[in-house]
């Protein structure tokens, strides 16, 4: 006889999952194919959904593009973020930001921000200025912390904070483009490109 005492999925539940198989299907399509170029109704076949369902979810291409950056920082919070904030530490908190995101990166989804970042450059469109804003929170939560670790003179002066934390952010996302597929290496090699930048020396970054 069947469990008659296993719950149900309620529509919420199924609601949800058919969300998030959409969501991540717009991502996988974002980061291969951009926002011009995304169709609607392949990012529904390959979910396993109809466009019916789609469109029951997002009302057209920006609507979903933009749920699906919000998930992905929501994600990349819980898996990164909730580690960084919790380094007393300015440098242990930098290196963990940097070999976190590499690990995240492994996974298509992480490159949508820096693809769609690439192909709105210098248009004035609302996921364009969504991707900014999330860019900008990002330096400005590094800035912070390379002023902490000068403050604390576990990092070294020189130039601007802000200079500083553009070259970190530009140094992490181009080491894990160059590093995609090396997975023996992407971690420590990212931390070791960013700790030159901060002005450390790379050889004593090593994984915990």
């Amino acid at each position: 006889m069947p469990d008659e005492t296993r719950e149900r999925p309620t529509q919420a539940d199924r609601s949800l999952r058919t969300r998030t198989a959409l969501l991540e299907s717009a991502a996988r399509g974002l980061s291969r194919y951009g926002y011009g170029n995304l169709v609607l109704a392949q990012v529904a076949k390959e979910a396993g959904y109809t466009r019916g369902a789609l469109y029951h979810q997002f009302k057209d291409k920006q609507d979903l593009t933009q749920a699906v950056t919000e998930w992905i920082q929501e994600t990349w919070d819980r898996e990164v973020g909730r580690f960084v904030e919790q380094e007393p530490d300015p440098v242990a908190a930098l290196l963990t930001l940097a070999r976190g995101h590499a690990v995240f990166c492994r996974r298509d989804i992480a490159r949508v921000a820096i693809a769609l970042r690439l192909e709105f450059s210098g248009q004035d469109h609302p996921v364009g200025r969504s991707i900014e804003d999330g860019y900008e929170a990002l330096v400005a939560h590094c800035t912070g912390l390379i002023e902490a670790g000068r403050t604390a003179e576990t990092i070294p002066p020189g130039p601007p904070a802000r200079a500083v934390a553009l070259a970190f952010v530009g140094a992490l996302e181009g080491t894990v483009i160059a590093l995609a597929g090396q997975v023996e290496h992407d971690e420590l090699l990212t931390a070791r490109t960013v700790a030159g930048v901060l002005g450390l020396d790379p050889l004593d970054v090593s994984l915990p």
